[in-house]
């Protein structure tokens, strides 16, 4: 009776291993496609900022008004914030892939999740200080006296405000890979 019920211990536990290595190398996977999907998002939004310039005519041909990403400080940080993110990304790919590899790995993930928790807090920070200018450019505030401007330069407010959704998309996956990886980090 004692050696059948250790046969059958042993053989619960040999079961119980397999699943979890398969579910963890799964997450890993997932890890790194939602990755490569922040990459994109991210690079896309600093890209998209970067390159917003419009100039618009006033009365003659000579003068003329300009808005560009560079003329806030704002937009600025964004674009940096973006960059930094993006490159961080395009580095922690080597550690996703090693993590498919061995998925039992658990110091290089508390690393990872430290990091990521520390880009998506830049990037969040970019993302919300830019938002807080784009209101004001569709809106406007009438007891501050800021008129709305995107009226006249309606091609630099749509190119900004789709650049913060792709920032805003990158948050999003980013809180996914932190809670991802925490629950593989909790499956050990």
């Amino acid at each position: 009776m004692k050696a059948g019920a250790l046969e059958l211990g042993h053989a619960s536990k040999v079961t119980a291993t397999v699943p979890q290595k398969g579910v963890n190398r799964g997450m890993s996977i997932l890890d790194l496609f939602l990755r490569i999907i922040v990459i994109i998002a991210t690079l896309g939004s600093a890209i998209a900022m970067g390159t917003t310039n419009e100039t618009l005519p006033f009365f003659t041909q000579f003068i003329r008004f300009r808005a560009k990403y560079s003329d806030l400080p704002t937009f600025t940080f964004f674009v940096v914030a973006n960059a930094i993110v993006s490159a961080y990304l395009v580095l922690s790919l080597g550690m996703s892939i090693f993590h498919i590899m061995r998925s039992r790995a658990q110091a290089s993930r508390i690393a990872l999740i430290f990091f990521d928790a520390a880009m998506m807090a830049l990037l969040t920070a970019g993302a919300s200080a830019s938002a807080a200018i784009v209101y004001l450019a569709h809106k406007g505030n009438t007891k501050a006296n800021w008129f709305p401007i995107c009226q006249q330069y309606d091609s630099f407010c749509h190119r900004t405000s789709g650049s913060l959704v792709g920032s805003f998309i990158g948050i999003i996956i980013f809180i996914l890979l932190v809670l991802f990886s925490a629950v593989a980090l909790s499956r050990r």
